[in-house]
């Protein structure tokens, strides 16, 4: 915290002049109130901050958590609502114990860029009423909401508010462009704010604000409530969890030289959902708009986060009155020069060009969180990616036809014997995972193979196997046994026979002693099998082989 303290505190104060009005709004969204918003973005922001896992993450109520609020609020009132926080904060706490941010890891890039572009177009999209100078029409999608305000600004244009945004728009963009070490943001805001109430255009302010919030008196729902809470307080800590750490993945990106502890982080979100609710606020989460004008305005450290805390505690009880003038214009313009940052161009241009199915990923992640909301929307992409995935397993699965020449033993054997070998029998190589994905092309190709009477499965290759590749593999041995050839398995790994074993596919292959550790050995066998079956006549030998170990000679 002691690196760079002036651009902390910087960032800090501007975080905390952009967090204020979504405080606000996002409390009454909730269904608790403004005071209940304000008292979140204070000490959640704090905690936070403190035990966290980020250095640049901002934490507050955010949009996407007033949507599962809301319906907490009016089926069980505040205490339903501040006991889903508490209840949401424990499973955090208990995800984090159980290193549950591991999972992150997994989250495929796609998928993260498809949420920052979305996130970033929702963030856009919700302060165009503000921009407009419009009042917000009715409606959750914001798509829906900001085409209804485009339609009423047209009927009653408000340019004013309208020359007030695309002015900060501008002054964030092209300082920060030329000038990025200076908070360009704060100085369009106050900019902004003079030149409203100098020249008294008609832009809306954030207007009148008490000074000082008591703290809202605190109850909770009895236990016999909490069955019933539970999959709330599930979703809650879900949603807590998933945008949490998809913001501090973001906020990693947009950094240089940061990353971010995802148990730790897990860990302070749920300490601060634990203590929120004990003075009235709602559930908290990483804010991914604050997140970003913290990192976009030159956070360093965690000092930035308290800072943005400590601002709104003072701007709460002292400097109300000076708040109340800033036009909301400014914070649209301030979130909208934000959300037009937070777009790596160069990260999406290399995805595109790195092959269509990550393009389809991002783009379907980035439409479904437009569409829908920031679950379904990661998700959607974790389905793609996962088939895309299988897509991809299912492709590096091969089984090639290999000649035998080269697993022979020493030439000690007429030409025409070797022929006679290289006509009865024939070696499979298998390549790759054995899975589910793969596992019936697989069979179509080794059933494909000519009247021979011996075919050899090396399987040394195998990287993986699962319970439906073992499956096929028995269909495909049953399939060439009934066609009356002899199957030997040669090279399977230790971890693949047990599987094999427990399903019992290999038993007859242990009492016919028809697994080997190498290939030559079952070339041996199969040339044993051949002679015995009168197809290849004795030949006799100048010395020893590997057929006979003890010399015969055969």
């Amino acid at each position: 915290m002691g690196r760079s303290p002036r651009k902390d505190l910087l960032a800090g104060l501007t975080v905390a002049v952009v967090a204020l009005p979504l405080a606000l709004g996002f409390g009454i969204a909730s269904g608790a109130g403004a005071q209940a918003g304000l008292v979140t973005a204070v000490i959640a922001g704090a905690v936070a901050a403190v035990f966290g896992g980020s250095n640049v993450q901002v934490s507050g109520p955010t949009g996407a958590m007033t949507v599962v609020l809301m319906p907490i609020v009016h089926r069980y009132g505040t205490k339903g609502l501040l006991t889903v926080g508490l209840l949401a904060g424990g499973v955090l706490v208990l995800l984090a114990l159980l290193r549950a941010g591991r999972c992150m890891a997994y989250v495929p890039v796609p998928v993260v860029e498809g949420f920052t572009v979305g996130i970033a177009a929702v963030i856009a999209l919700q302060q165009v009423p503000g921009a407009l100078g419009v009042k917000a029409s009715t409606g959750s999608n914001p798509v829906v909401v900001a085409f209804k305000t485009v339609g009423d600004f047209a009927a009653h244009p408000n340019w004013g508010a309208l020359a007030v945004t695309c002015a900060v728009v501008a002054i964030m963009l092209v300082g920060a462009r030329r000038r990025p070490g200076v908070p360009f943001s704060l100085i369009a805001v106050v900019i902004a704010t003079l030149v409203v109430r100098f020249t008294h255009l008609r832009v809306a302010t954030i207007g009148h604000l008490p000074a000082g919030i008591p703290v809202p008196s605190v109850g909770f729902l009895d236990t016999s409530a909490i069955t019933a809470l539970l999959p709330s307080a599930l979703a809650v800590a879900a949603l807590a969890a998933l945008e949490s750490l998809m913001s501090a993945t973001a906020a990693d990106a947009m950094s240089v030289n940061e990353h971010h502890d995802s148990n730790r982080e897990l860990f302070g979100q749920g300490l601060a959902n634990l203590v929120v609710p004990l003075f009235g606020g709602v559930a908290a989460t990483g804010a991914i708009a604050r997140t970003a004008v913290n990192v976009r305005t030159g956070a360093a450290s965690r000092l930035a986060a308290l800072v943005h805390a400590a601002v709104l505690a003072v701007i709460v009880f002292v400097a109300a009155p000076l708040v109340a003038g800033i036009p909301l214009a400014a914070l649209a313009g301030v979130l909208i020069a934000t959300a037009i940052r937070m777009v790596e161009v160069g990260s999406l241009k290399a995805l595109a060009r790195s092959g269509r199915g990550e393009t389809l990923i991002l783009a379907l992640t980035a439409a479904a969180t437009l569409a829908f909301n920031l679950v379904t929307a990661v998700i959607a992409g974790l389905v793609v990616s996962g088939a895309l995935a299988l897509r991809a397993v299912a492709n590096a699965a091969r089984v090639e036809q290999v000649p035998l020449h080269a697993d022979l033993p020493p030439a000690d054997h007429h030409e025409e014997e070797q022929a006679l070998l290289a006509e009865h029998i024939v070696a499979y190589r298998l390549d790759g995972p054995l899975l589910f994905a793969a596992a019936h092309r697989f069979l179509l190709e080794l059933t494909e193979t000519a009247d021979v009477k011996v075919v050899i499965l090396r399987m040394s290759r195998v990287t993986a196997m699962d319970a439906s590749g073992a499956r096929v593999l028995r269909d495909a041995i049953d399939r060439l046994a009934h066609r009356g050839a002899l199957v030997l398995l040669s090279g399977v790994r230790a971890d693949h026979q047990s599987r094999l074993d427990a399903l019992g596919i290999l038993d007859d292959f242990h009492n016919t002693g028809r697994i080997f550790p190498s290939t030559p050995e079952a070339i041996d066998f199969a040339r044993a099998h051949l002679h015995g079956a009168g197809v290849l006549s004795a030949q006799p030998a100048a010395g020893p082989t590997t057929l006979d170990p003890a010399g015969a000679g055969r």
